[in-house]
């Protein structure tokens, strides 16, 4: 099991990889959106902004918690967490085995999807 810790760097490591798109692909492929990371072994919420600047505004509560609405929820165990981000899981291979399972319109799914390719 991976500590909170763990879970905040691979959130810098995903939005390093983010950031490394162009400010015009950013802005084609990401629609501002509040994302909830369920991490159930750490009991533990993780709440950030996803916005063409990035992931901001990172905070973690207890799971149960409400810190108000969001429009993407996304549950993963925080080793499966921190292996995506440090490339070491696919999303893709991991939603499919459903080690990660997403809540989101079918608009944000595919938003999500463009900016894993």
């Amino acid at each position: 099991m991976s500590s909170i810790d763990a879970c905040l760097d691979g959130f810098a490591l995903i939005n390093r990889r983010i950031l490394e798109r162009s400010q015009q692909e950013r802005e084609r492929r990401i629609d501002e959106r509040t994302v909830a990371v369920i991490v159930p072994d750490l009991g533990t919420t993780f709440r950030l902004r996803l916005t063409v600047e990035g992931l901001t505004e990172p905070t973690h509560h207890p799971t149960g918690a409400a810190p108000g609405p969001v429009q993407v929820t996304v549950t993963v165990g925080s080793d499966d967490l921190v292996a995506i981000a440090e490339d070491r899981l696919s999303a893709k291979l991991a939603l499919v085995t459903r080690r990660v399972k997403i809540n989101a319109s079918l608009g944000d799914m595919l938003r999500m999807r463009s900016l894993t390719q």
